[in-house]
């Protein structure tokens, strides 16, 4: 006798009620609860930095005048404001007409010992040979002698007169005293400058920013601590990022103590713009949850907290300012939270 099979939905039973399914659908749920208790934050306090918000001046390490080493006319003027220097780059020439002179004059007295010297030692040569013949005395040698040396050494010195005339000729040239950029140029082409005059304001040795805090601050301030640093307004609005504190000067002007801040970004070019920065000053404690955990529902912020028994329920909460922790970035709560509890997040 031939037994019938039975259809499902003849004999009420479903493909899903097979106890191998069951223990598949069992399973399911098991790693769907244990993935939503992983994904459960567990509410504990993180450390905030509170930081003062101040206006920053872009400064160089170094600005040396570019000064002219002796008086005369400036013919040459080779840089002007925001030029890139080097150092020892020629910027201007200065010429005094005076040194042209005092060289042709010391030529000329250099040609006169020399058609000197010249004759003495031919003196002295004579004397010599009318000695050897016996026919001159040992005074003339050794007049003519004498006459050779004091004659040689006025050459020398001539020559060394005429050294320090060409040495002034050559620091006519206008020398950078440094590497970096022009600031300011006070001269002009055919101006008399004096001995010691500047030319040129030369930037340079690096740009940094110096800050001015309130001085009820400044045993907060501690040197390597991380600064923010906004935006520029003259750089396309480009953000600088951050910078480190360097430098904590010990004297206290105006009821502000002042600080130097390094920033790798913050270019060559500008000098005296301000820039607003964020200086650490002081830690707390504070709750912060992830963004995602925040519902917002007619205008009022609740989030989803689990009991211990695995139910949920919502809470009111009040928000506060976003802050940039270890475990990325997360918003504070004011109040409705407290240490501990355990939130729902997506």
């Amino acid at each position: 006798m031939t037994r019938r099979s039975e259809h499902p939905a003849r004999t009420g039973r479903s493909a899903a009620s097979h106890p191998s399914h069951l223990i598949a659908t069992l399973v399911a749920l098991a790693l769907s609860g244990g993935a939503a208790e992983a994904a459960d934050f567990r509410l504990e306090p993180v450390t905030v930095t509170e930081t003062k918000a101040v206006f920053a001046r872009v400064e160089t390490r170094f600005l040396i005048p570019a000064r002219a080493r002796i008086g005369g006319t400036l013919i040459s003027l080779d840089v002007t404001e925001g030029s890139a220097v080097t150092a020892g780059q020629v910027v201007a020439l200065v010429i005094d007409p005076k040194l042209a002179l005092q060289m042709k004059a010391s030529d000329a007295r250099i040609a006169a010992v020399r058609s000197e010297l010249a004759n003495a030692q031919t003196e002295f040569e004579r004397s010599q040979s009318l000695i050897a013949r016996g026919a001159g005395t040992q005074q003339r040698v050794d007049q003519t002698r004498t006459q050779v040396d004091v004659l040689t050494n006025q050459l020398n010195a001539a020559l060394a007169d005429r050294s320090v005339i060409a040495q002034q000729t050559e620091e006519g040239q206008v020398l950078a005293p440094i590497a970096g950029r022009v600031l300011k140029v006070p001269v002009a082409r055919g101006s008399v400058l004096l001995p010691g005059e500047p030319v040129a304001q030369v930037a340079g040795g690096g740009f940094f920013l110096r800050l001015a805090l309130p001085e009820r601050h400044a045993p907060l301030l501690r040197e390597g601590s991380r600064v923010s640093v906004g935006e520029r307004g003259n750089v396309d609005g480009a953000a600088v990022g951050s910078g480190r504190l360097v430098k904590l000067y010990p004297q206290i002007e105006n009821g502000r103590v002042i600080a130097d801040v390094e920033v790798e970004t913050l270019g060559d070019f500008f000098v005296g713009e301000r820039i607003p920065v964020h200086v650490p000053i002081a830690t707390r404690q504070a709750l912060a949850i992830p963004v995602g955990a925040v519902i917002n529902r007619a205008g009022v912020d609740l989030v989803r907290l689990r009991r211990a028994n695995g139910e949920h329920h919502e809470v009111a909460v009040v928000l506060g300012p976003g802050i940039e922790t270890e475990g990325g970035p997360r918003v504070e709560v004011l109040t409705g939270l407290v240490a501990g509890d355990l939130v729902v997040t997506p």
